[in-house]
């Protein structure tokens, strides 16, 4: 509608100060001379609008022509622009409606608001979907890492990956924090290269007194896509039932959270006779059928009954241990006997 987009000029003219029509035609999806006969009626309405002609010309409104938002707080304004990520719009059918809203609340902040603002829209993403039904993680203290992001400041942190490992140092250059599905990330570079960083797995952080080397021309939000596909695009999981004894039943669901299928759940578990002997399906999902392996760790409390192929590879790795372990040990060969008898 036209007067939508009378509005529009306005605002973006509020935001950015004098600009091209191309631009303006551009950003409205229209051509210039639509956006001139705009600029005409606003002039006409007594909007104080005029025009720059030359190389360096454009549309601009005269200076203190402005509507202010009053009472909010930098951390209010921060918090307007926290955003889903546009995914989650486009389903919804609010994908365009939500940058000429974001347009409308800017040009209304009091100019001190600003900065921070925008800075938010760009360090930090909420993107809903879950990835493989694992359930959410109980946020972590993000101070230090918020710290980092805003502060546009390098940071050093001892980080645990997955399965258990120990702890290791990195010194990484922030991007920006995603919330997937209630479970955060830190998205960085590592030696020029993007890495995602689950903020939970984050044992210590210090912010240093570098400035954060981001590369030229990247964004959260582009960073953040290029990651994720890495983890969405790869093939299909393989569905696997396990039979767990009851008595290990919340050691393995914390081990295998995030391997849990959809359908699955810790709720979903309970229920009366909790003998030794009990045992209970689980339904998981792993990446492959080599990843699935790591089931072994739990030994004779946790059996797979689906895939029949899981099953014979678990057989012959059990096979192999055994198979080790049933050998004479390296400690009781010739070499440490020499001595014996004497």
């Amino acid at each position: 509608m036209r007067s939508d987009r009378l509005l529009s000029i306005m605002l973006l003219l509020q935001t950015h100060g004098q600009l091209p029509a191309g631009t303006l035609a551009e950003r409205l999806e229209v051509s210039v001379r639509t956006v001139m006969r705009d600029v005409e009626a606003l002039s006409s309405a007594g909007v104080p609008v005029y025009t720059v002609r030359g190389p360096h010309g454009g549309i601009a409104l005269l200076p203190g022509f402005r509507t202010d938002v009053t009472g909010l707080t930098t951390d209010e304004a921060r918090a307007l622009f926290v955003l889903l990520s546009g995914r989650a719009h486009d389903e919804l059918g609010l994908g365009r409606a939500i940058g000429s809203a974001l347009r409308k609340v800017m040009a209304a902040l009091p100019a001190s608001h600003r900065p921070d603002a925008d800075l938010a829209s760009r360090r930090v993403l909420i993107d809903p979907e879950r990835w493989r039904g694992g359930p959410a993680q109980p946020a972590p203290d993000l101070a230090v890492l918020q710290e980092a992001v805003f502060g546009d400041r390098r940071l050093r942190v001892r980080y645990r990956h997955g399965g258990g490992s120990r702890p290791r140092s990195y010194t990484l250059d922030p991007y920006g924090l995603v919330n997937k599905a209630g479970v955060w990330y830190l998205v960085a570079d590592h030696r020029g290269e993007p890495k995602l960083f689950r903020a939970d797995r984050v044992s210590s952080a210090v912010v240093g007194d570098e400035p954060a080397r981001r590369r030229d021309g990247l964004e959260l939000a582009g960073l953040w896509d290029t990651l994720r596909r890495r983890i969405d695009d790869v093939p299909t999981p393989v569905p696997v039932t396990v039979s767990v004894r009851r008595d290990v039943l919340d050691r393995f669901l914390r081990v295998h959270q995030a391997d849990l299928a959809p359908s699955a759940g810790a709720d979903g578990f309970g229920g009366e006779g909790e003998g030794d002997g009990e045992r209970v399906d689980v339904e998981l999902r792993f990446r492959s059928l080599g990843a699935a392996g790591a089931l072994l760790a739990f030994g004779p409390d946790v059996e797979v009954l689906e895939p029949v192929e899981l099953r014979r590879v678990l057989a012959g790795r059990a096979a192999e241990t055994a198979a080790l372990y049933a050998a004479r040990p390296r400690s009781e060969g010739p070499a440490s006997g020499r001595g014996r008898g004497r």
